[in-house]
Order: C-alpha cells, then structure tokens, then sequence
C-alpha cells in the first residue's frame, strides 16, 4: 500500500493492519460469546487437525485464520521426513489446545497450492495468520525448536491480530459447525481511514499524512492510524532523495547524525530492516547530546513503522539500550 515507485517490502502492510483490526475485534467478540455461552461452540480435539485441498484453501484456512493462526504441513505419501514431522505436529496440536490450527495438505494431489506458496522441496511448514502467509521452517526439525517456533507464532497471533484461538472441549462431537463469528462494527473512522489508504496508493502523501492526523486527533490510540502516519511519513522524507548521494554521504561520515538517519531511511524503505536499525544503533555509540538524541528518536519513530512486536525490534531495542547505558 505505497507509491508504485517505492518499495516497503518486509516493513508493513497498512492492508494487513486494517486486517489485524477487525481480527481483533472478531476475537474480542468471540471469546465474549464463549464466555456468554459457556463453551458452546467449542470444537472438538479431532477438529484441531484438519486436511486441505485446493477447493477449501480459502474456506479451511484463510478464513479459519482470523480466529486462530492456521499451520500448514505440506507432505507426501512418500516423504519419509513427512512421516516423523507429521505426527509431532498432530500431537502438538491436540496439546496447544486449540491455540493454533493444523491444517494437513497432500502436495501431489495440490500441486498448485505448493506452486502458490513457491515450495521446492517437503516437508515444509508455513503459517496463515489473519490472511496473511509466513515460512516457519523447511525439512527436518527437533521438537524443540518446532515449540519454539509455535509459541512464538501463537504469541504474534494474541498480540498483534487478537487471536484468542479455538475453544476446545473433549466431549463436542467431532465435525460440529461452529457459528460464524459476528459482523464488525463499523468504526466512525473507518472512512477516513479508507481516505488516506487510497491516498497512499496514489502517492498522495500529504493527504494521507493529513488523514491519519485526522483520525489520530480524535482517537490517539488507532493503531492503523498510528501505523500508516508513521509509513505515510517515512515516505515523505525519501521521495525527493537521491539514493546514492546519501549512501555515499553516509559512508563518508559515519559520525554524521543526519547522514546516518537519512541513510536508515532509506535502508528501511528498501525492505532492509536489520540494516536501518544497525546503521542507527552505531550512530547512537558515535554521537553525543542533541545529536545523538535526534539518531535515538529516529531509531524510535522506526521501530513504530516496523510494529513493536517484530522480533527485529525486540532485537534492536536490546542494542539501543546496551549503546545508551
């Protein structure tokens, strides 16, 4: 959701923020039904692992994954690696207890889904959360590192899209429908938000800025709108920037608080996170006083651009502090 001319890659989705939204609000809905209902749409342990083909991709699991992360096994009959890691994940996935959702697909009898999500080779594991799709990890894996990894895919799910999970009880019968969850309300803002996204995609800058600060006004929590003026004005600083004078600035003076901040700008607007945030972070060792507190709050305002719960985040906020004390 940027000008065509310029890449976000790997830093946000305003889309998947306005997803995350009503995700969370369907959450916060749902697990007010259960608690209203005692459980009455829970679904049984045998629900929590599931096969899918290409007719109910979208049925089975990206609509299933604005309740409840969705885990994909991709396998094959004749994948002896398929064959240890398979039962691991059914097993986990009846233990998690409805946490998160596995979903089983056969990659001989889907060929296209295995296309789709670009897999070279099984067994091989992604996630759907939200709508939106992530590797978790291909081949062999020990137990370990598979519980690693869904806890912290379970966690991204609570915090970031609201995901309360499924409710599961060992006495619902198996293959229960479960009742679909309650439309979203509409919010007062929703069309200023819709404003300043289509002002985005069409490169207006200034009015997207303009329409978050709208929003933002009235309601300063509005996590997309806090999101989308942060994006909306890290591209405003880059749009009239000349890549290569301001790498080439950058690399001649490594103490320049300025230099440095338009450089990670640039790096985060390219997609390369883990660079904007070191370039920043070895900026903040480098400077002092006013200057090395403006590094600092620039390094802040792109934490927010990220999002707090991004693992690199996490990351260089340990380095910050390390650097400041």
């Amino acid at each position: 959701m940027q000008p065509r001319n310029m890449s976000m890659s790997g830093v946000v989705d305003l889309g998947a923020v306005k997803a995350a939204q009503e995700a969370k609000t369907k959450a916060e809905q749902a697990r007010a039904e259960a608690a209203r209902t005692g459980g009455a749409d829970a679904v049984s342990p045998a629900d929590l692992v599931i096969d899918v083909d290409e007719a109910g991709f979208e049925s089975d699991v990206l609509q299933r994954s604005t309740e409840v992360p969705v885990v994909i096994d991709f396998w094959a009959e004749w994948c002896e690696p398929c064959k240890q890691l398979s039962p691991v994940l059914e097993r986990l996935a009846v233990e998690y207890n409805g946490r998160f959702l596995l979903a089983k697909i056969d990659v001989d009898a889907n060929q296209a889904l295995m296309q789709q999500f670009g897999i070279q080779g099984i067994p091989a594991v992604f996630a759907v959360v939200a709508g939106q799709a992530l590797p978790l990890f291909q081949g062999a894996a020990g137990e370990a590192q598979i519980r690693q990894t869904l806890d912290q895919l379970v966690q991204v799910g609570e915090e970031r899209f609201g995901l309360i999970g499924l409710t599961v009880d060992p006495e619902a019968e198996p293959g229960a429908a479960r009742p679909a969850a309650p439309e979203r309300p509409v919010s007062p803002h929703d069309a200023a938000l819709e404003t300043a996204v289509r002002a985005l995609d069409a490169g207006d800058l200034d009015g997207a800025v303009q329409a978050y600060k709208g929003v933002l006004a009235e309601e300063p929590g509005n996590t997309e709108a806090k999101l989308g003026l942060a994006q909306a004005e890290l591209l405003q600083r880059v749009q009239d920037a000349d890549p290569q004078r301001v790498r080439q600035e950058a690399a001649d003076k490594p103490a320049d608080a300025q230099a440095q901040i338009a450089a990670a700008d640039l790096d985060l607007v390219g997609g390369h996170v883990e660079d904007a945030f070191g370039r920043l972070v070895d900026a903040v060792r480098v400077t002092a006083g006013d200057e090395r507190n403006a590094v600092r709050v620039r390094l802040l305002e792109l934490f927010e651009v990220v999002g707090a719960d991004d693992p690199r985040v996490a990351a260089a906020r340990r380095a910050l502090a390390r650097a400041l004390f």
